[in-house]
């Protein structure tokens, strides 16, 4: 390497933060300005210096008006020079001060929220730490303010040292109007009402904690109170979401339990809530006791029954051990928090639903991983990065709970789980780097583990495995494998995996273990075997190169005791192998598999070609249909009994709509009104075009366009202004249809109101959607101009791609 890149790696290092202080307490008396959105703040912070001595102290203070800087000691406040600059507060000292000190400084000052925010990243989408949600109620949601602090957010409304490897113990007084409820890490200690019809509430958070967990939420929230083992576990959310929000959080009191019983450390702090909030920048935050979570979890009590959150909610949890309690000491390291909390949400589906169903998310975020792979490979513990908030992303989250699943595999779960134990007991309350995390597992094992963290943890890329199997001597077959992987850029692995094959119906298993470029392995099944599978349950994270013909698939349908092996042999015979003879018998077959997704697959198959459903297989789906346990699944089988017959079924499909599920319900309006033989269709829509589910609107707009329906333009407009996030996402593409198809319902209107989307700060599939949703309108006056200018705009490369995508024909 030459002399000036080496020069251009050491200065673009991102080090862990240097603590010159150690703050320890933080006190805070906040009141709020909502028609100038801003905080009126006095802060006491409790500190000594970390080992050097000290003269000055420079804390994070991002757009502030500081009014004074006052050390606080016995003989009382002595004022500070200080000087503020570059967002940064330096208060110099009247004297020099030892780590055996400590002092606590005042400093009143005024938060500008709102100023000089920059943009955030695909899982923070904003950065200005705190939030006044229509401060003047003039906008149709309710009156909220909230707070984000990750990643270094939190100086945006308090001084501090922001950075994750502080700790800190705190309290927080809010002076709020009285019909607000205040939130807040810790208890409540008191409320005090004011003349005024103002109230004070005073949190204390005494355990300590990193200062970007810090957070409040105001609003008109109602409180559902649960409990485990005595501990508050409580749910806060808008009054019109009570009751759905007691089945969307229910088994919040299950997982504490599961999550410490599988640890070995119980839930570490005073109580946990979860508050639903409105405009979220993220899906959901962590913050200590205090997770925040988007508007999509506002659902109603029929919208909860098909609850999909359980993911997100153990993600969030889980985060309370891991990123809380332990912390990661720099953004660098953010995995260390991440892939765990990501990891969680297949150690709660595998407790709850089984490990079939764990495995199918296993694949889902795997693929995640591997699609963003495509556009970047990046190295899990990287201290090379232009912001922070580049390090969330699929890296960080997907293949980081991937890497943990195989390390739990390879380990086997009494090891892995001890040593997660060791590793919070050992490092609770503190921050840690990825060398603390392999150091545990080899203090609680006995065993070096470097051959797998440094290439998983410490290096980029993705193993790539070419493999043949030569059945020629049955009863001991030979596996080749070759790692094809780019060896410039990515690492040799040391894999450990698993080969396994069936003989008269038991299934039987090896552990190998590959750490060459071409390796071969004599298998020693001293049994004929003419199948041989490599990795059956799919634990590794890995690309393979393999030929495996349509017989394989077939057997591996019919014979592998793993669901998602299953899945995978019926998708490939429909991708690859579409017209073989045998594949509607064996989709028939497999409506009667132990699992959901399975099912669900094989009547994706027949919708598809309709006409390939055998004779007599129509009652299995119209039982499936009818009574399947899960909803996705009877309104898969709704809408392929509407392709057979839509007339026949249309009793059937009046019945359904009223199901408690909207899943099935939205289904079976959607069939019944493309059924151009139901006389009444018109009548039925206009019963539910005031249901304001979005799965309903969507069934509603897509016959709305289907039959090009005159005076339905007030209300696709009205719908836009209803949703957010993803119903917003789902919605923009059939309003955008309804008014190319059907200009003389409100065009203009509609081109005003999608390029206001696509320009705004919402997330960027909902901005990507509307971008597209313009070029139903491209040959209007403007409209390419427009689309043209927004996309010089953008500042997200990969917006940008999208949008050039759609452009490209137009570009010159």
């Amino acid at each position: 390497m030459l002399a000036r890149e080496w020069e251009s790696k050491v200065a673009d290092y991102r080090a862990t933060d240097t603590r010159y202080f150690d703050i320890l307490h933080t006190a805070l008396d906040l009141r709020f300005d909502f028609s100038t959105q801003q905080v009126l703040g006095s802060a006491e912070l409790v500190m000594k210096p970390y080992f050097f001595e000290q003269k000055e102290v420079v804390l994070d203070a991002k757009d502030f008006d500081i009014h004074r800087v006052d050390l606080l000691e016995i003989g009382g406040a002595l004022p500070l020079n200080y000087l503020y600059k570059d967002n940064e507060l330096t208060a110099y000292l009247p004297r020099v001060f030892h780590d055996t000190d400590t002092l606590r400084l005042k400093i009143n000052y005024t938060a500008n929220p709102n100023e000089n925010n920059a943009a955030g990243s695909r899982a923070i989408t904003d950065t200005k730490g705190l939030y006044f949600i229509n401060p003047t109620g003039e906008e149709a949601k309710p009156t909220q303010i909230w707070t984000q602090g990750e990643t270094a957010h939190n100086s945006k409304w308090f001084p501090t040292f922001d950075s994750p490897n502080q700790r800190m113990t705190q309290e927080i007084k809010l002076r709020v109007p009285e019909k607000y409820r205040t939130l807040s890490n810790g208890v409540l200690l008191s409320s005090e009402l004011h003349q005024d019809s103002t109230r004070t509430d005073h949190w204390l958070m005494d355990k300590p904690h990193a200062p970007y967990l810090a957070a409040i939420a105001v609003g008109e929230f109602v409180e559902i109170q649960d409990e485990w083992k005595g501990l508050p576990v409580n749910y806060y959310v808008e009054p019109a979401f009570q009751e759905g929000a007691k089945e969307v959080f229910k088994n919040t009191p299950e997982m504490i339990g599961f999550f410490s019983n599988l640890l070995g450390v119980d839930y570490p702090w005073q109580q946990y809530n979860q508050v639903v909030v409105r405009d979220f920048v993220s899906g959901a935050m962590e913050n200590t006791t205090l997770s925040i979570f988007m508007e999509d979890l506002n659902l109603t009590p029929r919208e909860a029954i098909d609850s999909e959150w359980d993911g997100i909610i153990a993600h969030e949890l889980f985060h309370q051990w891991f990123g809380n309690l332990v912390t990661t000491e720099s953004w660098a390291n953010l995995t260390l928090n991440e892939a765990f909390a990501n990891y969680s949400e297949y150690l709660w589906y595998e407790y709850k639903l089984g490990r079939d169903e764990a495995n199918m998310h296993h694949i889902a975020e795997m693929e995640k991983y591997f699609g963003e792979a495509e556009q970047k490979q990046e190295d899990l513990i990287r201290f090379y990065y232009d912001d922070p908030e580049d390090m969330f992303d699929n890296h960080s989250y997907a293949k980081g709970g991937r890497i943990l699943h195989m390390l739990r595999r390879h380990l086997g779960d009494r090891a892995f789980f001890a040593s997660l134990k060791h590793y919070l007991t050992k490092h609770a309350y503190s921050a840690v780097e990825v060398h603390d995390l392999r150091l545990a597992f080899e203090e609680v094992t006995g065993m070096d583990l470097n051959w797998f963290f440094n290439p998983w943890f410490l290096a980029s890329g993705h193993p790539t495995l070419a493999y043949e199997v030569d059945y020629s001597i049955p009863d001991n077959l030979l596996l080749t494998i070759r790692q094809t992987q780019d060896l410039t850029t990515t690492p040799l692995y040391r894999i450990p995996f698993k080969v396994s094959w069936y003989h008269e119906g038991k299934r039987f298993e090896k552990d190998l273990v590959l750490d060459k470029a071409f390796q071969q392995f004599a298998i020693e099944n001293s049994v004929p075997v003419n199948q041989l599978y490599l990795d059956e349950e799919k634990v590794l994270l890995k690309k393979t190169v393999t030929n495996r013909p349509k017989e394989f698939f077939i057997k591996q349908l019919q014979e592998s005791e793993f669901a998602i092996a299953r899945y995978e042999a019926l998708d490939s015979l429909m991708t690859y192998f579409p017209n073989e003879l045998r594949l509607p018998s064996l989709a028939a077959n497999t409506l009667d598999d132990t699992f959901w997704a399975n099912r669900e697959l094989a009547i994706m198959y027949f919708a598809k070609a309709p006409t390939l459903v055998p004779a007599g297989l129509e009652e299995k789906i119209y039982e499936l249909a009818e009574q399947d346990p899960q909803n996705t699944v009877r309104l898969a089988a709704i809408e392929l009994l509407g392709m057979l017959d839509g007339e026949k079924y249309a009793p059937a499909m009046l019945r359904w709509m009223n199901d408690p599920s909207y899943y099935v319900a939205a289904a079976a309006l959607g069939t019944y009104l493309v059924e151009e033989t139901n006389s009444n269709r018109k009548e039925i829509a206009e019963r539910y075009t005031s249901d304001p589910n979005i799965r309903m609107t969507v069934a509603l707009a897509e016959y709305f366009i289907q039959e090009s329906l005159l005076g339905k333009g007030d209300w696709f407009h009205e719908r836009l202004d209803a949703y957010n996030r993803r119903s917003l996402y789902y919605f923009i593409g059939y309003y955008g249809e309804y008014f190319t198809k059907l200009p003389e319902e409100g065009m203009e209107k509609a081109i005003e109101r999608l390029t206001k989307i696509a320009k705004s700060e919402e997330p960027f599939y909902i901005k990507i959607a509307a971008f597209s949703a313009l070029f139903g309108f491209v040959d209007q006056p403007g409209v390419l101009d427009s689309l043209k200018q927004m996309y010089d705009a953008e500042t997200d490369e990969s917006v940008k791609r999208y949008q050039e995508y759609f452009l490209m024909q137009y570009l010159d």
